[in-house]
C-alpha cells in the first residue's frame, strides 16, 4: 500500500474537516494533551451554524476554542471525564458537566455506552508504515476511535512517538480526515514548585516503607512528586514503574538509575503507563525511548494486572477524609474539583499485591483565602463531597503528624487512629465528634 498516496487523498484543512460536525453531534476530543488546537479553532468558527454539540475530553491543559465564547454554551455543551483547573472553569461557565468514573472503565465505555459522531485528536507524524502514534496519551483512544462515526487526526510534530502496546497508533488507513496543524508546543504541566516541610515530612514517612525492587504508580500533586524526587536521592535500587499517569518525579528517578523494572512479573523492564503529562524534560525523555510502553488504560488500570505485580506501591492525594475512613479526593462540598480516576483502582490493586501497599497522603490542614486553618480530618465528609475511597479498601493513610494503616480496624480503633495523624490542635474537638458518632473508646488516652 502506498502509504503517502493515501495521506495526500486524505489531507485537507481544518476548515474542511470539522464541516463533518453536525448539530446534535458527539464529539470527541480525546485526552489531555492530545486535545486539537487547529481543529478545535475551526470547530469554534463554526459556532453560529451548529447547536447541541456535545463534546467530550478530560484533564483539559488549556481553554478550548469552543468555550471562549460568551453565548458559547448555546451552542457546545463540554462533558469532562477529569476534571482539571480548565475543566473547572468551563464547569463554572454554565456549559461543562462532569461524567463520573473509574478510569479502568472508560475502554469499555466506548465499546458499549456512548455514541461517537466525530473524533478529533492530535497525532505524531505518520511514520513509513503509514502508521500515527497517540504520543502522551494511549488511554482509551484505540476504543473511543473505534467507536467514532468519522476519524480526524491533527498532527504535530512536537508531539513525541511513544512505543506501546497494541491500541498506541492508528493507520493512515484507518482515518478519514487528515489536517497538518500549526504543530503548538506541546502543553507542559509543572510538578507544583517547591516542595513545604509538610510535603517533605509525609513523603519520608512513605519512602521508608518502600523496599528496593518495588513496582511504582505515583499521582498528580505536590506530595507524590516529592515522594518521587525523594526516591531519586535515595538508596533504593530496581525499582519498576506501572502506572496510570506518568510525571517528571519518574523521569528523575530514571535518570538517578533507580529505575530498572527487573523484578516486574510483567512488562520485565519497561515503564508503563496509560498518560503522561509534565515538563518538557518528560517529553523528551520518552521520545522512542525503549524503557517507557505506554499502554491502554485498562491495562494499566485493571486490579487483576496489578495484583500480579508483587510489591506494588501506590502513592495518591486527597482532599480530606472522615473519622469512618472514607477519603475524598474529588469535591470540596459540591464544588467539583478532579475525579475518582485510577485512585481506587489503585488503592485496591495495590492491596491485592503480594507485598503490596496503597498510601493516601494529604497535609493535616488547609488554610482558606481568609487565612482561617481547617482540618482536613472531618468527623463526616462534608454534605455533596464525594467518598472516592470507601472505608471498606483504604489501606494507609499518611500525614505530615504519622502514618497509620486501618485494615483490620473496628469503627472505633480507626476513629483513634484517624484522629491521631491529625493536627494536634483539632484533635480534641474531633474526639468530641467520635463520642457523639458513637465511635469513641477511650483507650490510648
Amino acid at each position: 500500500m502506498d502509504y503517502q498516496a493515501l495521506y495526500q487523498q486524505k489531507l485537507t484543512t481544518a476548515a474542511q474537516a470539522v464541516k463533518a460536525v453536525k448539530s446534535g453531534d458527539w464529539v470527541d476530543y480525546g485526552w489531555c494533551t492530545n486535545h486539537p488546537v487547529a481543529l478545535d479553532k475551526a470547530l469554534a468558527d463554526r459556532k453560529d451554524e451548529l447547536t447541541d454539540v456535545k463534546v467530550r475530553g478530560g484533564v483539559t491543559m488549556w481553554m478550548p476554542e469552543i468555550a471562549k465564547a460568551d453565548d458559547a454554551g448555546e451552542h457546545f455543551t463540554w462533558n469532562s471525564w477529569h476534571c482539571s483547573g480548565i475543566d473547572r472553569k468551563i464547569i463554572g461557565k454554565g456549559m461543562g458537566f462532569f461524567a463520573p468514573m473509574r478510569y479502568s472503565e472508560l475502554p469499555r465505555f466506548y465499546r458499549e455506552n456512548v455514541t461517537v459522531d466525530v473524533a478529533m485528536i492530535q497525532v505524531t507524524p505518520m511514520d513509513s508504515h503509514g502508521n500515527f502514534s497517540y504520543a502522551l496519551a494511549a488511554s482509551h483512544l484505540a476504543d473511543m476511535l473505534d467507536k467514532a462515526k468519522v476519524i480526524i487526526v491533527e498532527v504535530n510534530q512536537n508531539l513525541p512517538w511513544v512505543y506501546g502496546l497494541t491500541g498506541c497508533e492508528i493507520n493512515i488507513a484507518d482515518v478519514d480526515y487528515v489536517v497538518e496543524g500549526d504543530n503548538p508546543a506541546v502543553a507542559q504541566l509543572g510538578g507544583g514548585g517547591e516542595p513545604t516541610d509538610v510535603d517533605r515530612a509525609v513523603a519520608k514517612l512513605i519512602v521508608e516503607q518502600i523496599p528496593n525492587g518495588a513496582c511504582l504508580q505515583l499521582g498528580i500533586g505536590g506530595m507524590p512528586n516529592t515522594v518521587g524526587s525523594m526516591i531519586a536521592q535515595s538508596d533504593l535500587k530496581d525499582l519498576g514503574v506501572h502506572t496510570e499517569m506518568y510525571v517528571d518525579g519518574f523521569v528523575d528517578m530514571a535518570l538517578a538509575g533507580k529505575l530498572t523494572g527487573q523484578n516486574k512479573a510483567l512488562d520485565k523492564g519497561r515503564q508503563v503507563y496509560a498518560f503522561a503529562a509534565g515538563t518538557q524534560k518528560l517529553y523528551d525523555y520518552v521520545d522512542r525511548n525503549p524503557a517507557v510502553m505506554a499502554a491502554p488504560v485498562d491495562y494499566t488500570n485493571d486490579v487483576r494486572v496489578l495484583a500480579q505485580l508483587d510489591n506494588f506501591i501506590s502513592i495518591n492525594n486527597a482532599i480530606d477524609m472522615d473519622l469512618f475512613g472514607q477519603v475524598n479526593a474529588e469535591s470540596a462540598g459540591l464544588k467539583h474539583i478532579s475525579g475518582t480516576g485510577g485512585q481506587l483502582d489503585f488503592v485496591m490493586g495495590a492491596y491485592l499485591s503480594k507485598g503490596g501497599k496503597s498510601f493516601i497522603c494529604m497535609s493535616s490542614t488547609v488554610t482558606g483565602k481568609d487565612g482561617s486553618v481547617k482540618s482536613r480530618i472531618v468527623p463526616t465528609l462534608t454534605p455533596g463531597s464525594i467518598a472516592t475511597d470507601p472505608r471498606s479498601c483504604v489501606q494507609y493513610i499518611v500525614t505530615e503528624h504519622g502514618m497509620i494503616n486501618l485494615k483490620g480496624l473496628s469503627t472505633w480503633e480507626r476513629a483513634e487512629a484517624i484522629i491521631s495523624i491529625a493536627d494536634p490542635q483539632f484533635r480534641e474537638q474531633l474526639i468530641q465528634d467520635a463520642q457523639k458518632m458513637g465511635i469513641w473508646r477511650r483507650s490510648n488516652r
